[in-house]
């Protein structure tokens, strides 16, 4: 009988030794994913949504903007696609403050395209590859980066590759979570969220 509940013991704790090295695993992944050495040159770049101040994008959604205004001034993408919906309170979408910031920073109106729907990452993909097929009815034959900050990407990409998109990460090296708080919490969420992709697929 020992012996029976010592083999049960030591198969739990394999079980939970499995499930703590899978989970660091995959929060390495998560943290390196974005750090990648060439930038590639893509069709379009797809920046993730963030919210909003008034009429103006929040610091986390400017660097994101002005990520992707740098690809395109370095001509390493010819369009940009801004995600996003309105968010409770505010009187303009997400995608909408990105266009508008843009143009006054100097990207062609006619070279931004917009989705202003979205409330979560998925959303934002999903409905992108609707505004990207109005535009490229050949999905596959076109390159698309997503931009986001570094601990978003490995999620997104993964999400925009089982859309049909060629997507590869463009991560915003100017990132506002710089404090190992900010970065520990936004780890933790993003770990979570990847399993939980992963499993449901939404």
């Amino acid at each position: 009988m020992r012996r029976k509940y010592k083999l049960k013991k030591l198969i739990l704790l394999g079980l939970i030794s499995i499930f703590i090295v899978t989970i660091l695993a995959a929060a390495i992944d998560i943290y390196t994913y974005g750090n990648i050495p060439k930038q590639i040159k893509a069709e379009a770049a797809i920046v993730l949504g963030a919210e909003v101040w008034a009429k103006e994008p929040s610091p986390v959604f400017r660097e994101r903007i002005n990520h992707a205004i740098n690809l395109y001034k370095k001509a390493d993408i010819h369009k940009i696609i801004f995600t996003g919906g309105i968010g409770a309170g505010k009187e303009l979408s997400e995608a909408e403050v990105g266009k508008n910031y843009a143009i006054r920073n100097g990207v062609t109106e006619s070279h931004i395209l917009i989705e202003v729907r979205s409330r979560t990452t998925y959303q934002n993909i999903e409905n992108a590859k609707q505004v990207a097929l109005s535009v490229f009815p050949d999905l596959q034959s076109h390159k698309f980066l997503i931009v986001s900050d570094p601990l978003h990407l490995k999620r997104a990409v993964m999400m925009a590759r089982d859309l049909g998109f060629d997507a590869y990460p463009s991560a915003t090296l100017t990132t506002r979570y710089r404090s190992f708080k900010s970065q520990l919490e936004f780890l933790v969420r993003e770990t979570y969220f990847y399993f939980v992709y992963l499993i449901f697929k939404t």
